[in-house]
């Protein structure tokens, strides 16, 4: 396989069947995520289970996936643990590719549907949880670590030459260029205050916990049942909690913007002292990352012949950012209340 190929489905049967003696009968792609270097499947079995199953591109550092089992063997239920290989693994490479697989929750995730009230104090608990976790010291050091990086910052900056220089770029590309123009100075205001508050608290002192990193609405799973799901823990880091509790009101995907379903998820985390500066931080520079990642799929030569579908969806999400209460919105405002 080349780099932009993914294994044919047969050969992911074939996989299931050698590597965790899953009889697979069909097997299903999902139009799930935003990870272009990534596909997830339901498999279902001869003996009427199903399975979710991931392939990623590239050979993981399995540490989020130890967490999850970690996680879920400390009691937390709303975490699901992988199915293991029968060489009893919970990653099995293939080719350039590594396989994950689940038990196939039946639901949809916070896109989807809101959440009840009992929802929204059940996951404040989950996190609450999850926050209190003592790592391992063993695992503590497999896990990165917040070091208020520059690099999308840094990134972001250098799309003035792309605005300046529109040649060879197909109509999504210009599109987003105009719209990077419209909004430039916008996006520039975030990217200073996110220098300004990175500069500020690299040199605090601030509890550093396990945090999931992309709390948004669409890594919570929902069932029919009622029962919350906290999924894709693939970049896990330890950070000072606020790392997720920015999401908390955060406006993602133009949802989870409103203060009474905020007011009840810390009903369930507890009473804590949330400091402004590291939420607003995190709003700011969340933004300027999501920014330089919709900037590669839209602009990087290479994928400008990927799906046109998947890179009209990117657009219009990077659109979105900037609607009323959207996360643009939020994030200035919550950046206003520290000065």
């Amino acid at each position: 396989m080349t780099k932009t190929q993914f294994p044919s489905d047969q050969y992911i049967i074939d996989c299931l069947n050698t590597y965790y003696d899953i009889k697979v009968t069909k097997l299903i792609l999902l139009p799930l995520g935003a990870d272009i270097d990534a596909l997830v499947y339901k498999a279902e079995a001869r003996d009427d289970s199903s399975y979710f199953v991931k392939i990623k591109h590239g050979h993981l550092h399995s540490i989020g996936i130890i967490l999850q089992q970690m996680l879920h063997d400390a009691g937390i239920q709303e975490i699901i643990a992988p199915v293991k290989t029968k060489q009893n693994q919970i990653v099995q490479y293939i080719d350039d590719c590594s396989m994950m697989v689940y038990p196939f929750i039946d639901g949809c995730d916070g896109f989807a549907q809101n959440l009840t009230q009992n929802q929204w104090i059940e996951l404040g608990k989950t996190l609450g949880r999850i926050h209190g976790i003592e790592v391992p010291i063993s695992l503590k050091t497999e896990i990165r670590q917040e070091a208020y990086s520059a690099q999308w910052r840094t990134f972001v900056r250098s799309l003035d030459s792309h605005i300046k220089n529109t040649q060879n770029y197909d109509e999504i590309a210009l599109k987003f260029l105009d719209a990077l123009t419209t909004h430039k100075s916008t996006i520039q205001r975030l990217v200073d205050h996110a220098e300004k508050l990175a500069d500020k608290l690299k040199n605090a002192s601030s509890k550093f916990v396990l945090c999931h990193s992309d709390i948004h609405a669409g890594n919570v799973l929902l069932t029919k049942e009622g029962v919350i799901y906290i999924i894709d823990w693939d970049n896990p880091i330890m950070a000072p909690k606020e790392r997720d509790l920015m999401f908390i009101g955060g406006g993602v995907g133009n949802v989870w913007n409103n203060p009474d379903e905020e007011k009840l998820f810390y009903v369930g985390y507890g009473e804590t002292e949330i400091n402004r500066e590291i939420i607003a931080y995190y709003r700011c520079e969340r933004i300027v990352e999501d920014i330089a990642e919709y900037s590669e799929l839209l602009l990087a030569p290479h994928n400008q012949h990927q799906d046109f579908q998947n890179r009209l969806i990117g657009y219009n999400h990077f659109i979105a950012m900037f609607e009323q209460n959207g996360v643009v919105d939020i994030a200035l405002r919550t950046y206003n209340t520290t000065i």
